[in-house]
Formats: C-alpha cells, structure tokens, sequence
C-alpha cells in the first residue's frame, strides 16, 4: 500500500511540474504587479498603454527600475511623463528597457549590445557587477512565463 501511493504520488508530482516552470504560469506584468517595489513601473507600463504587449507571448529580457529608480529622476518628472499628453515620450522610455528574447545573466558579456524594442542600441557591462547602460543589475534573472526580468537602480534613457 505504502508503495503504490509513493508511486502515485512521485508520478503526480513529475507531471505536475512542468505546469509550474517559467515563474509558476505569471507573466512579467504580473510579477512586477504583484511586487510593491515595481509600482510605478506597473503604472507607467498602464499609462503608456504596454500591459498587453508585455503579456504577450514574448518572449522579453526587461531591465526593471525599481520604485527607487523611478523616485532618483528630477522631482516632477514620473508625473510628467504619466500624463496623457506624453503617452509616447513614456513608451519610448519604457520600450528603451525591453529587449526581444530571452537574454539570462550567464549569456552576457562586457561591452556586448542589444537592441531594444525601442529601436537603439543598450551596452552591458560585466567588470565589477552588471551594469546595463550605466544602471546596475541589483537582481538578476527573475524568470516569467514570458521571458525574464533584471532589477535594476536606474531608469535608462535612450540617446
């Protein structure tokens, strides 16, 4: 008895776990959602209409500003930007911190480029920490169901 349901149970638990891999089915809006240190990238993502496109199929390497990130710009810029009339301004910002594909920590390189969503080109660096345009990569490979994300201090801007 003891036997078949350790049996039964393993083979539940084999079949079971492909349905938890990838950040357990959550994409990467509803993991910058459900965390408190992302709530302003969560509203600005709303504001500049991107939920849809980043829940998506993917898949997509997002290099995540923190709320602290977002608070070291010029005072009155976040609201700013989160107004109707910059709606664009605001996604090309956002789309600047998007590249296509999924991009782990152990692919990078010193001095390697991507090309984000947004069009230009960001630099990795990897000499003393990874650093994406000059922010530092605080966390690294944050895996969602749709690709992955990097936390990092800085907002980037493109040129």
């Amino acid at each position: 008895m003891f036997r078949r349901t350790y049996l039964a149970l393993t083979a539940a638990a084999l079949m079971a776990g492909p349905a938890f891999a990838d950040g357990h089915g959550k994409d990467i809006v509803d993991i910058a959602a459900g965390n408190e240190s992302f709530s302003t990238l969560v509203a600005a993502v709303q504001a500049a209409d991107l939920v849809d496109t980043l829940k998506g199929k993917g898949p997509f390497t997002v290099f995540a500003p923190t709320n602290d990130a977002f608070a070291a710009l010029p005072a009155g810029t976040v609201e700013d930007l989160l107004k109707p009339e910059n709606k664009d301004k605001l996604a090309a910002i956002l789309t600047y911190h998007v590249v296509p594909g999924k991009v782990m920590s152990g692919d990078l390189s010193d001095g390697m480029t991507a090309t984000t969503a947004q069009g230009s080109d960001v630099t990795i660096g990897t000499q003393g920490g990874v650093t994406v345009d000059g922010a530092n990569v605080v966390q690294a490979d944050i895996e969602a169901s749709n690709g992955v994300i990097h936390v990092i201090d800085a907002v980037i801007l493109p040129k």
